[in-house]
């Protein structure tokens, strides 16, 4: 029998297969176990999700050691952790209120939780500024204008604080973590802290003083007046 009668022989079958590995799957516990696992680590997914986020999109904007295309590979990386944190918070946020962790209200509207009101508000604060942050770099194109990409770094920036904000929630809300947890949490801290410091001085530190292009004319480089004078079609 040829390889295709024999797929076309078995096609057939194949439903039936997956039909029957999730029963399996359903009778011996696997959806509870995922559920388990999920309760703690879609959130842990999500943290490290925005954390490569910031990372990367620190990365993104170096000009002392990344050339051009190395820059473009870093913000596809930044938008790819951004879009697996979005999920991953979504998948978070979803299996604590089906558990009960928390109230629909509390996902909602920050610190109005019943049991833990500064940590889950923490956490939906920075839920919030993540979503900001991202809708913001998915259409950076709306904001051309120079007031409009004063407040696209505003909005963008906020990633920053949600950053913050869901470490705080990640430490505390849950189950007690580790020592050696929490000194990674803070080395994270430290060197996102350090990173950013570089980029906000780079670009202080690396400025070019502005030189008018010289006169066609005389060779010498246009002052203010005789640039003026120029655009309006006046001789000196």
């Amino acid at each position: 029998m040829s390889a295709s009668r024999l797929r076309a022989a078995l096609r057939p079958a194949l439903p039936a297969v997956v039909l029957l590995f999730l029963a399996v799957a359903t009778q011996a516990g696997a959806a509870r176990r995922a559920l388990d696992f999920l309760d703690f680590g879609a959130g842990v997914l999500a943290l490290v999700s925005l954390t490569g986020t910031v990372l990367w999109g620190l990365a993104a904007t170096d000009r002392l050691l990344l050339h051009s295309g190395h820059r473009l590979i870093a913000q596809a990386v930044h938008r790819g952790t951004g879009v697996a944190g979005l999920g991953f918070l979504a998948l978070h946020i979803g299996v604590k209120i089906a558990r009960d962790r928390t109230s629909g209200t509390a996902a909602v509207v920050p610190f109005t939780d019943d049991s833990h009101p500064l940590l889950i508000g923490l956490g939906t604060l920075a839920g919030y500024l993540y979503l900001a942050a991202a809708v913001t770099g998915a259409v950076r194109g709306a904001f051309t204008s120079r007031r409009g990409s004063r407040w696209w770094r505003v909005l963008h920036m906020g990633a920053y604080v949600a950053w913050c904000a869901a470490l705080v929630h990640g430490l505390k809300s849950g189950r007690a973590a580790a020592g050696w947890v929490t000194t990674g949490y803070m080395l994270c801290v430290a060197g996102v802290a350090v990173v950013l410091v570089l980029r906000i001085r780079a670009p202080r530190r690396n400025q070019v003083p502005y030189s008018p292009p010289p006169d066609a004319h005389s060779g010498r480089p246009r002052g203010p007046d005789r640039a003026a004078r120029h655009s309006r079609g006046v001789r000196p």
